[in-house]
């Protein structure tokens, strides 16, 4: 049997939950390597994880197991002495060996756990630097919440269990397939014996483990909390985690006893300006890249080169951890409970107001565009869109005084919640801080620019109108013409939408003199075919089509393509309406092949595609995107009856081409579609040129790498290995890829890349170079159409993001 030293025996008492990847790599790498590490943040479970992995190796017999501890260790002779003695070696002060344990078939293979290593790891390293070459058949598992930086190391990180998806709506089922979840169920048993997860606590319990960040320490005593409090009160009381979670085991180490103590063991090892920018962070909810923590950091400065690394050396030490499911800049996050510590350091060393007031400049710098300029860039607005927490989180701390800066923000905010779709109190929340009576600030136009976008979205077309309204005399007052072009497309498309076109036109054509006063091409491009949409509406297909082929080359290079999806999506009606069906279904999908993130709501682009599939007599095809469009939402305004009369002719036609059970099944099975999904049905035909990759660009980058090596065959752990993150992060990821896909299991991810392997290869019909365009779309596209639903009839209405 193996030996322990200050750890009791590796039979551990309580049942070990989860963690099956990682004990089938952990194995693989301790075969191959003569050091390994395990790291990760407080609570994550490195020692539980180490004991189960070297009482594996003891009853497998591989090796006698020797456990030190090391946390209330601090000397080198103290580590060296304790060492000594588990392994039976003569101590340089004469204490007698240790006694050796019963012989195995190779007495000479050993493992060496060394448990809680943060706090000294110098000495471990000199230690280890003279023990492991003199014992060639010595091999050590080391924890730490960072790698000993030791020639020959592996370091493994551990994350958080995995956790649920409790946004859906099926929170019982993924529950039960959480391993943070099940931890929670077997420790609250403990407690309370018949405790059940069932459809209505699920959610609560979900939810408490999502914010522990699946953690076992914190999950664990949550867990034992059960015995006082349900479920739902638990979550409630997570904001003060700090004081609830103090119910550790009576004779674990006291940095276990409580989620705090734990804490402050790992902010005790930081030098001080580490726990300063530890401190700064705490304000970040939404996570950070580099910019963002030197702004917020002790000097402010964005441009101090310590805070790189800083940044460096805490994700090192698993104090905040890096985003590995993302592309584009590095951004790390604390994790909640940590974020809760500093900000409970922040505080208790005055720091609050001055680290607040940073993050207020940095974030209103970031927004100054959205009243400077015309169109704002979609560089600007991705970085706006990474710092949405933190938008929301800064400006809820100005909202109790009167800084205009809150004008602003709120308008950075909902410009970034208007692509995929604003969150339910943004709009009361922009009512709320334009009421607060902050009259004279050349921000509040913002605000009521994009409090006029979210009500038109809704559908409040008299509150839309009266802020569209303030904004343009406002800006008319102050004079700038960037701003104020912008908010006359806005209140164009406003008119539009309630059919009041001669306002319409008016609004857009002050803007195309505004563009010839800025001699901005961009600008009086967009007037030139947002006027030329009123042509195609009247008949006048000549003239229509001759501006738009005049502006296509120049938008196609300038605009986004949120923008251009509007604008495709109008060449498209123009081709339908010269019965040009390839050049019409070829901008319809065009427009349907941007970036996921903005193609949000295309459901006049697919509507235009069943308006081509019933003139091509593909009659389950119309009644499919049909249902598909009425599912994603609300289509441009297209003076409402003209697009709309098109639409519903094509209902009619496939209804009546169709038997009713097989046109009542397509149909349903377009509302059955998830938005992604919807994509790569509509882009799936060979009829449309869609190719492989306009599929595969509906996944990210990372989500493709993950696909290939499904299709190789390996496993969870195996893909985690190659891609260099956790396994968490790789079933996120495959979730992700099935619910993009509409997929239902690794197998059929796999046969879904075989066929996109196979269509590659054929040749794809490519759009027209420039031909019939649309009309332009401003910064906020205002949509109002009915259609069909079934045999019903509905009006949809709301203001789509474009800009």
């Amino acid at each position: 049997m193996g030996t322990a030293v200050d750890g009791g025996p590796l039979t551990q008492l309580s049942s070990f939950v989860g963690r099956t990847d990682e004990m089938v790599e952990l194995s693989r790498l301790l075969h191959g390597v003569r050091l390994l590490t395990l790291t990760g943040p407080a609570g994550v479970g490195k020692t539980r994880l180490a004991l189960e992995l070297a009482g594996q190796e003891q009853r497998s017999r591989h090796c006698e197991v020797i456990v030190v501890k090391l946390a209330t260790l601090t000397h080198i002779d103290q580590i060296r002495r304790q060492i000594l003695i588990a392994l039976g070696e003569p101590a340089e002060d004469g204490v007698p060996r240790a006694p050796r344990a019963a012989p195995y078939a190779n007495e000479s293979e050993r493992l060496l756990v060394l448990d809680d290593c943060e706090h000294v790891l110098d000495e471990c390293g000199l230690m280890l630097s003279e023990l492991l070459p003199s014992h060639p058949y010595l091999r050590v598992v080391a924890t730490s919440r960072e790698p000993l930086r030791l020639p020959g190391e592996a370091m493994f990180s551990l994350s958080g269990l995995a956790l649920p998806d409790v946004d859906g709506d099926s929170s019982l089922s993924e529950c039960l397939r959480s391993d943070a979840v099940l931890l929670f169920l077997d420790r609250a048993r403990t407690v309370v014996p018949d405790f059940q997860l069932t459809q209505e606590n699920a959610r609560h319990v979900g939810e408490i483990c999502v914010r522990l960040d699946g953690l076992p320490l914190p999950i664990e005593m949550a867990a034992r909390l059960i015995r006082v409090f349900p479920p739902a009160e638990v979550r409630a009381r997570l904001d003060d985690r700090l004081s609830l979670l103090t119910n550790g085991w009576r004779l674990a180490d006291q940095r276990h006893q409580s989620l705090r103590a734990s804490l402050q063991w790992g902010y005790d090892l930081l030098n001080p300006a580490e726990r300063s920018l530890l401190r700064g962070l705490s304000v970040l909810p939404g996570g950070f890249g580099f910019d963002t923590a030197a702004a917020v950091a002790a000097d402010g400065s964005a441009a101090e080169p310590g805070t790189s690394e800083l940044l460096i050396a805490l994700s090192v030490k698993s104090v905040i951890t890096p985003y590995t499911d993302q592309d584009g800049p590095a951004r790390f996050r604390l994790l909640e409970s940590m974020r809760g510590f500093g900000h409970e350091r922040l505080v208790a060393e005055s720091e609050d107001t001055e680290t607040y007031g940073r993050l207020v400049t940095w974030l209103t710098q970031l927004s100054e565009p959205l009243h400077r300029e015309t169109f704002i860039q979609p560089a600007v607005l991705r970085h706006l869109a990474a710092e949405h927490g933190n938008l929301a989180h800064a400006l809820h701390w100005l909202i109790p005084g009167t800084d205009e800066r809150q004008l602003l923000l709120a308008g950075a905010l909902a410009t970034v919640e208007l692509s995929p779709g604003p969150a339910d109190d943004t709009l009361t929340l922009l009512s709320h801080i334009l009421d607060r009576g902050i009259e004279s600030s050349p921000y509040r136009s913002v605000a009521l620019e994009c409090a006029a976008a979210l009500a038109g979205r809704q559908g409040d077309y008299g509150t839309a109108m009266r802020y569209a309204e303030q904004a343009v005399e406002l800006e008319r007052g102050y004079g700038r013409d960037p701003l104020l072009s912008r908010l006359l497309l806005l209140r164009s498309a406003l008119h539009e939408t309630h059919g009041d076109q001669g306002s319409a036109v008016a609004d857009l054509r002050e803007c195309l003199k505004i563009g010839h006063r800025l001699r901005d091409e961009t600008l009086t491009a967009l007037c030139r075919v947002g006027l030329a949409r009123y042509q195609l509406l009247n008949g006048e297909l000549g003239r229509a089509e001759q501006v738009i082929e005049e502006f296509l080359p120049l938008l196609r290079m300038r605009v986004p393509p949120r923008w251009l999806h509007a604008v495709l999506v109008t060449a498209g009606a123009l081709a339908l309406e010269k019965d040009d069906l390839p050049t019409a279904e070829a901008y319809f999908t065009e427009s349907l092949r941007g970036p996921a993130e903005h193609t949000r709501g295309p459901a006049d682009a697919l509507q235009g595609l069943a308006i081509v599939a019933a003139r091509a007599h593909r009659f389950e095809r119309v009644l499919q995107l049909i249902g598909a469009a009425e599912q994603i939402g609300p289509p441009a305004s297209w003076g409402d009856a003209w697009w709309r009369e098109r639409v519903n002719a094509a209902r009619s036609a496939a209804l009546k081409a169709l038997p009713p059970n097989r046109a009542g099944a397509s149909l349903e099975a377009g509302h059955a579609m998830r938005h992604r999904h919807v994509l790569a049905f509509a882009l799936g035909s060979q009829a449309t040129g869609a190719t492989a990759e306009d599929s595969d660009g509906l996944l990210s980058k990372r989500e493709r790498d993950v696909t290939a090596l499904v299709v190789e065959g390996l496993t969870n752990r195996q893909i985690a290995a190659r891609m260099h993150v956790s396994v968490r992060t790789v079933e996120t990821h495959i979730r992700h890829i099935r619910t993009t896909l509409g997929l239902r299991s690794r197998a059929h991810i796999a046969a879904w890349a075989a066929e996109r392997r196979t269509a590659a290869v054929r040749p794809a019909v490519s759009p027209p170079s420039p031909g019939p365009l649309a009309e332009a779309a401003p910064l906020v596209w205002v949509s109002t159409a009915g259609a069909d639903r079934s045999s019903r009839s509905r009006e949809l209405r709301g203001v789509r993001r474009i800009g």
